[in-house]
């Protein structure tokens, strides 16, 4: 599997990174297939793993620590921190006191002594970002993570990000992580851009927009996991963004079909084949998933393909609102009105 640079660090990735969400009890609680579907991803050439504290309450991270043991060094290894690990109201965030609690955590679950990519899971309104950038420069000096990165920000916030680390001489985040995929493109139109404009590695989340696009969702389909539940808007069939999103499928599969490729193939193309994103995030629950994502690795989709994806999907629009997660936490009531 050839390498990608992740944005100006001089670190070489592969352009499919594995995600662990649905490695462990959000998807497959088989800890002993999980970890096998890992080994098969690093037997096929990936060299980046993505992860999160929350993924199954930390149990996906723990899962993915046993099965790094002997391999480290060859993986390069990204966790998030944000989201509530526990009931207390300082269990979570992005202030000083959360993070070195979260960053500890993270690597005893992982049984790693160092975090290659240590992630802000959503912006915190709450928060200065400097307080934030600070507490993670701390932590790069100390050894504990070697980069910082961003996720699910828009472009005004990559740039306050970008600046307060200049202003304060302090880390920047060097990557950011967006969803993207032929359904969800409103990133192309400022995200994208502006984290090519400061050098930042993008790696996008959802290239198969949580199974749309690998042709697994019909009329009838219904949410099945506990993540997807937890997003029914995304998957109720009666809404009208949905039943959008089912025709454009059907026409994305005569494209796929056309070019002589799987619609998998198609969705991961789209998303590789754009010069801003760096590697794109996959999420297998089974074995079968992920062998069907690693022969999309290959694959140019030519100028003709983009082309007709274009007439169906228009650039920098997403489809159904609800898919967007480009600022979805960033309103908090007490700043409503402000």
């Amino acid at each position: 599997m050839q390498q990608r640079t992740l944005g100006r660090t001089g670190v070489s990735v592969s352009p499919l990174c594995l995600g662990t969400m649905m490695l462990g009890p959000w998807g497959n609680d088989d800890e002993a297939a999980s970890v096998r579907i890992i080994h098969r991803a690093l037997e096929a050439g990936v060299s980046f793993i993505d992860t999160a504290d929350v993924y199954g309450e930390g149990a996906s991270e723990v899962i993915l620590g046993k099965a790094l043991q002997g391999h480290r060094d060859d993986v390069v290894l990204a966790t998030k921190f944000f989201n509530p690990m526990g009931e207390g109201a300082n269990q979570r965030g992005a202030s000083r006191r959360w993070i070195m609690r979260a960053v500890e955590d993270s690597l005893r679950r992982l049984d790693t002594d160092y975090i290659d990519l240590y992630q802000l899971h959503r912006p915190d309104p709450t928060v200065d970002i400097e307080e934030t950038l600070g507490a993670l420069t701390d932590l790069v000096r100390q050894g504990k993570i070697r980069y910082i990165g961003s996720s699910s920000s828009t472009g005004s916030q990559i740039v306050e990000a970008q600046w307060a680390a200049e202003r304060r001489n302090l880390e920047r985040f060097v990557t950011e992580q967006p969803s993207y995929s032929v359904l969800a493109r409103e990133i192309e139109k400022d995200v994208l851009p502006t984290a090519r404009k400061y050098g930042m590695g993008t790696l996008t989340f959802s290239p198969l927009a949580a199974g749309w696009l690998s042709g697994s969702w019909t009329k009838d389909s219904a949410p099945t996991s506990d993540a997807r539940k937890r997003l029914a808007a995304r998957f109720d069939m009666s809404l009208p963004g949905n039943q959008r999103k089912l025709a454009v499928v059907e026409q994305l599969q005569d494209v796929a079909h056309d070019a002589g490729i799987t619609l998998i193939q198609l969705a991961i193309g789209f998303v590789l084949s754009n010069p801003a994103v760096t590697s794109a995030i996959i999420g297998p629950r089974t074995m079968e998933q992920l062998e069907g994502v690693l022969a999309a690795v290959d694959v140019t989709l030519t100028s003709e393909v983009l082309d007709a994806i274009d007439e169906i999907t228009t650039p920098g629009v997403t489809i159904n609102p609800y898919d967007t997660n480009i600022g979805a936490d960033s309103l908090v009531p007490q700043l409503r009105r402000r």
